[in-house]
């Protein structure tokens, strides 16, 4: 079986790359909407997150990554032994993610979990299907922030449990209320109704590298 082929050409992102926090551990920036976090295979998709921040700081890993789409905080380790701790830390589930989104229509629920397993779809690359029996376990809970009209609209705050590829994008989906502006994952005219994926990684809380104490960092949401 041939391997699908990603033919997606990143458009120019000439918005700049904020700095959180930085020690001589880590650094917290806040990613815009549009920059991919790495640089694809095809040289047209050199612009990244690791691309720019490679140039100022040659030693960079990332220790997560965000979709192309989603803006907000990444945090990136300045030395191996940092990234071998912040991916334990991802692995282990101990690092705490926010996220502010708007949804098409109105939630019914105030709060909830979405549960439903992720799948890779060969058929449909790249995007990623629902499947229980062939997929890997993904739960994201989600608040109620505030409903909106015209559009009517969900502002949603989700925390997810797993980190799967495209997991809030699904999961707004499969509950009948896809995340405004998404090309992947839509229906009706929810991909038209927002100029961006209006997806924000707004808070990232986890344990420093180095002294162990737990951090909390915060990004304004730009929507």
């Amino acid at each position: 079986m041939n391997k699908p082929i990603d033919d997606f050409i990143a458009p120019h992102c000439a918005d700049e790359i904020d700095i959180l926090y930085q020690d001589e551990d880590i650094l917290l920036i806040s990613k815009p909407s549009g920059l991919l976090s790495l640089s694809g295979k095809n040289p047209l998709n050199k612009d990244s997150v690791h691309f720019r921040m490679a140039q100022k700081f040659p030693s960079i890993s990332l220790a997560h990554r965000l979709d192309f789409g989603t803006s907000g905080i990444m945090l990136l380790a300045l030395n191996k032994k940092a990234n071998a701790n912040l991916n334990k830390q991802f692995q282990n589930r101990s690092v705490k993610k926010t996220y502010i989104s708007e949804l098409l229509g109105h939630i019914a629920e105030d709060s909830g979990i979405i549960d439903a397993a992720i799948a890779k779809d060969p058929e449909n690359f790249p995007v990623l299907k629902l499947c229980e029996k062939l997929g890997k376990s993904a739960q994201s809970y989600f608040k109620i922030i505030s409903r909106l009209a015209n559009p009517n609209r969900s502002r949603v705050l989700f925390t997810p449990v797993t980190g799967r590829t495209h997991q809030l994008r699904i999961h707004s989906l499969a509950i009948g209320h896809p995340i405004l502006g998404c090309d992947l994952y839509h229906c009706g005219n929810s991909a038209q109704l927002a100029p961006r994926l209006l997806l924000h990684a707004a808070s990232l809380e986890f344990d420093h590298p180095s002294t162990g104490l737990r951090m909390h960092v915060a990004s304004p949401c730009p929507f």
